[in-house]
């Protein structure tokens, strides 16, 4: 017994509905097909696989992918189709569905073009009927393009959604009054304010909202505040002085303008006086052991900045908020050297026998006094870290123990969830001249999360593929709902040598080192040439590539 499926697709939902559709047209014409090899014994099975409404192009089809999960189960043995281009239009595909088949001994038959999969010359005559199928596919795309394009050219409405202002009506625009002076005030109002963010604001306080749609299954859409990138596009758009955008060009429209030329250019003038070049280079990653953790004396977060001297040297600070944008700010001490206080925070934790790899997780908040800082220490992670032998002893015992491993004049007390720790200091912390501090060099290890999860991923993935879980990097990336290309990046990290593999895991990477960086690299198998790789995307990744900023800031 040879047991057959009948594959039947059609690109479009016309004539569907009918009760003999072209599905059905294809599927007498396979069933026929079969029935005339019947003593052979071919026999048809019971599931219908239709697909009413799908490209070619692609393999994202509900019916296709319950074919290839029978065959995968084999329970088919041939798959009949009316056309080649009926099971795909790309090459590239194609190529995919014949890997499974090939797998799993499956033979393909197209009922109007006869050849067997199974031979050399069966897959050449494929390839060539597929890449005629292809083609054909590509002119017509090119076909739509132009005819688009001709028809803008007119003026003519193409489809898409209506811009605020207008409705859709016998496939042209038409004005809508209301929406209309809306759209009009927007423009008058952006010349009297001259800034897009206080315009936002006050559409907000005016109560004027983004069109409201009615989508599919009657579900409404819009009516939210207008945000600011949705005013730069209705400011800049030329479909209301009356014309049609194709690309670059604007055309003659067929529908009426809403706002005049005048007021137009205007606001167009303005929004060219008002333009800042956006910088294309990415901002410098910078390790920050107590970023979010610092704050000064009036209770404002002290922000991680650096400064560049002599063109190359990088000198880090923890700047107050305010002062770091240029107003003025009522604390006492406003900017403090980051290493030297990272130090500073490292001895303090070194003498309460706790790791540096740990601070983020045991410091809550450090506040930065004129003679003295304050470190809060979550309470219930502290104890557990000194080692205490009896959970049933006091705070009064456990400050105790901590207090051997404090210097004099340093006081420790508790509250509900913290362990407030005191310290009084002689530094003379503004200007980035703190103490000296023995570990103000050194540089703890910082994990990296996104980075480790990735390695972790990719030893997962390349142990599927090795056991059969997954056949291919294509399965793995529709499994995690990603594109092939971002999954066989991540799968690359699966040949990092022991060595690279483990420092990733024990924060102790190059610096500056980012997962964003490997991704984009071509990673040699060699894992000595892995090591000059690493050390020259550690280096790219620590240059400056933002001004910045002042040295007072």
């Amino acid at each position: 017994m040879v047991r057959c499926a009948i594959y039947t697709r059609k690109s479009t939902e016309e004539g569907l509905e009918q009760d003999f559709s072209s599905l059905d047209a294809q599927r007498e014409a396979c069933f026929a097909y079969i029935t005339s090899h019947k003593p052979e014994g071919w026999i048809g099975v019971r599931d219908r696989f239709d697909d009413g409404g799908y490209s070619g192009g692609t393999l994202e089809r509900p019916a296709l992918k319950r074919l290839l999960e029978s065959i995968e189960n084999g329970s088919v043995d041939v798959v009949v189709v009316y056309k080649i281009d009926r099971l795909s239009r790309s090459l590239m595909d194609f190529a995919k569905l014949v890997e499974v088949f090939d797998r799993k001994s499956v033979t393909f038959v197209s009922v109007t073009q006869s050849f067997n999969t199974t031979t050399s010359m069966g897959r050449l005559t494929l390839n060539v009927l597929l890449s005629f199928a292809q083609f054909e596919r590509e002119v017509t795309g090119e076909r739509i393009r132009d005819k688009v394009a001709a028809s803008k050219k007119r003026g003519i409405w193409m489809g898409g959604n209506p811009p605020l202002g207008y409705d859709v009506r016998d496939r042209k625009l038409i004005v809508k009054a209301i929406e209309a002076e809306t759209v009009q005030l927007i423009f008058k109002r952006y010349l009297d304010l001259g800034c897009v963010r206080l315009l936002a604001d006050d559409l907000a306080k005016r109560g004027i909202v983004s069109k409201r749609r009615i989508i599919a299954g009657g579900k409404e859409i819009g009516g939210r505040p207008i945000g600011r990138s949705a005013l730069f596009l209705l400011l800049n758009n030329r479909t209301y002085l009356g014309e049609t955008i194709h690309k670059d060009a604007s055309y003659k429209g067929e529908h009426e303008a809403i706002v005049p030329s005048e007021l137009f250019e205007a606001v167009q003038r303005k929004l060219a006086e008002n333009h800042q070049p956006v910088s294309v280079r990415t901002r410098v990653w910078q390790k920050t052991l107590l970023s979010g953790l610092v704050f000064d004396d009036a209770g404002t977060a002290m922000l991680p900045t650096y400064t560049l001297k002599q063109g190359s040297l990088r000198y880090r600070y923890y700047v107050s908020r305010p002062r770091l944008k240029g107003d003025a700010s009522d604390a006492s001490i406003t900017r403090i050297s980051a290493p030297k206080f990272e130090g500073f925070v490292l001895d303090v934790l070194d003498r309460l026998q706790l790791k540096a790899i740990e601070v983020r997780s045991i410091v809550r908040r450090i506040d930065v006094m004129p003679h003295s800082v304050r470190i809060l220490l979550d309470k219930t992670e502290t104890v557990a870290l000194w080692r205490v032998k009896s959970p049933d002893r006091h705070d009064k015992e456990i400050l105790g123990d901590a207090r051997r491993y404090l210097l004099a004049g340093e006081t420790l007390s508790p509250s509900s969830d913290h362990l407030i720790l005191t310290l009084p200091v002689r530094a003379k912390f503004p200007g980035g001249r703190a103490h000296q501090s023995r570990n103000a060099d050194r540089a703890p290890p910082s994990p990296d999360l996104p980075l480790i999860k990735a390695v972790a991923r990719a030893h997962r993935w390349h142990e599927m593929l090795l056991s059969g879980e997954v056949e291919t990097i294509g399965a793995i990336a529709r499994r995690f709902g990603m594109e092939r290309g971002h999954a066989g990046r991540i799968l690359n990290l699966a040949f990092l040598s022991p060595r690279i593999t483990r420092a990733i895991l024990q924060g102790e990477q190059p610096q500056g080192l980012r997962l964003s960086h490997l991704l984009q690299a071509d990673i040699p198998l060699s894992w000595e040439h892995q090591d000059g790789l690493l050390a020259r995307l550690a280096e790219s990744a620590r240059q400056p590539l933002l001004q910045p900023c002042p040295s007072g800031a």
